[in-house]
């Protein structure tokens, strides 16, 4: 049974995925590329779940054919590797036509070794019934022996294309392109894959060869190579489908939900008390999600306007600047550097201001109304910090239109940033 969990496990999750992207799959499914990867997940998934010895004994007992179950996982195995190629060559931008082209070449090629095993194995001799060590065991057998070599080159092609065409792939993509990190991911999961593949195949036929050899290393095929098998479909299968998830509205919002984390922890204590939060439940959607925290975050800016000090923004630009920074990401990094200030400078003063007690409030509001001759202001209006007050204050200031998750991302990273956070807590 443990023997069958190793691989039923990453079958299971492949098929899971499967699943999961099913209605885009359907939706799509006049589209080459959704039906490489459809062809994929399902040829990935039951050529993981039929290789399990439990499952070769079942299939074996339910078509009355020994050894049936060889040809049936050797051709899926192969499949799936021609599914790999395809998906590879849309992936990699080539023109419509040449495209077309190797996509039919691919698929002829690999069809053609489908129809290979198939006849091979019709026509060889496998009257033992073998669940671990077929490989080997009919190593020397006519027919057969051609079979099992049609499926592990195949199979090697796809993997060593996969694995090479991923890692030249994943050079030419910027670290920097937030838009493309999605496909990064899946690309670095394919070559980790595609290791673990040839892994796999570098034991199969180093035990095939003992066998021709005239040696033995069937533990190599037997032992070593299903865990790494199991490891290489669990990389691949999420290889290929972190861009298609990466990519979709749902990952998107998610994605644009955490990035806002630090703003709107920042911000949540500044909105107007007379806004009640929408109620939010640990099964809401995330786009519902994502709206309330940019509502939230858009409300704590507004809250903050007249804490806004423009010195603080004209210092964190030119130190920006004098970083090499070009004007966008200064003016990015010196907004962050204002509200940073305003939040610290706002919070000392709502601390300061809750550590009076009632008779100080008292006192200072009949002191400055004797002085000013006009009423004490309502409670719980805002009071503008000092420097505002001032004749020659510019008033208070907006920030820039900036996309949200950038300004989120330097209010949390940048040093600069920190520095007047810090320069806000001490003045």
């Amino acid at each position: 049974m443990t023997e069958g969990l190793v691989l039923y496990v990453p079958g299971a999750v492949i098929a899971t995925a499967l699943i999961v992207k099913a209605p885009t799959l359907r939706r799509g499914w006049e589209q080459p590329l959704l039906r490489a990867v459809c062809t994929l997940l399902v040829g990935g998934s039951l050529a993981v779940i039929l290789s399990a010895p439990p499952t070769i004994v079942a299939v074996n007992r339910l078509t009355g054919v020994v050894n049936f179950s060889a040809p049936l996982v050797y051709s899926l195995l192969t499949a799936f590797s021609g599914a790999c190629v395809v998906v590879i060559l849309h992936w990699s931008g080539t023109p419509a036509a040449v495209l077309r082209r190797a996509t039919r070449l691919t698929v002829a090629a690999y069809g053609t070794v489908v129809v290979a095993i198939v006849t091979l194995f019709a026509l060889g001799e496998a009257p033992v019934e073998r669940l671990r060590d077929m490989d080997t065991y009919y190593a020397h057998t006519p027919f057969l022996r051609e079979m099992i070599i049609c499926y592990l080159s195949a199979h090697t092609v796809g993997s060593t294309a996969l694995t090479v065409l991923c890692h030249k792939w994943l050079r030419r993509l910027s670290p920097s392109m937030l838009p493309l990190r999605p496909l990064r991911t899946g690309l670095a999961l394919l070559m980790l894959g595609g290791a673990f593949d040839l892994a796999f195949l570098a034991a199969k036929w180093t035990a095939m060869a003992a066998r021709w050899s005239g040696g033995d290393l069937d533990l190599l095929s037997t032992t070593v190579a299903p865990p790494l098998a199991a490891v290489a479909a669990l990389f691949v299968g999420a290889g290929f489908l972190v861009p298609l998830v990466g990519g979709s509205a749902p990952w998107k919002d998610y994605c644009r939900y955490r990035r806002l984390r630090p703003l709107w922890v920042a911000l949540r204590g500044f909105s107007p008390g007379g806004l009640r939060p929408v109620p939010l439940t640990w099964w809401s959607p995330v786009g519902i999600r994502l709206v309330h925290r940019e509502s939230v975050i858009d409300d704590g800016i507004l809250a903050l306007g007249c804490w806004f000090d423009p010195a603080v923004r004209e210092e964190a630009y030119g130190a920006a600047r004098a970083q090499g920074r070009s004007e966008e990401e200064a003016a990015l990094v010196s907004d962050a550097a204002m509200l940073a200030a305003a939040c610290r400078r706002r919070a000392e003063a709502d601390r300061a201001e809750a550590g009076r007690t009632e008779a100080d409030r008292a006192e200072a509001g009949r002191t400055e109304a004797d002085r000013t001759g006009t009423d004490r202001p309502e409670a719980g209006q805002e009071t503008a910090p000092a420097a505002e007050a001032r004749p020659d204050s510019p008033g208070p200031y907006r920030l820039d239109s900036r996309p949200l998750t950038e300004l989120a991302h330097a209010f949390q990273t940048s040093p600069i940033v920190a520095r007047a956070r810090d320069g806000a807590a001490r003045s």
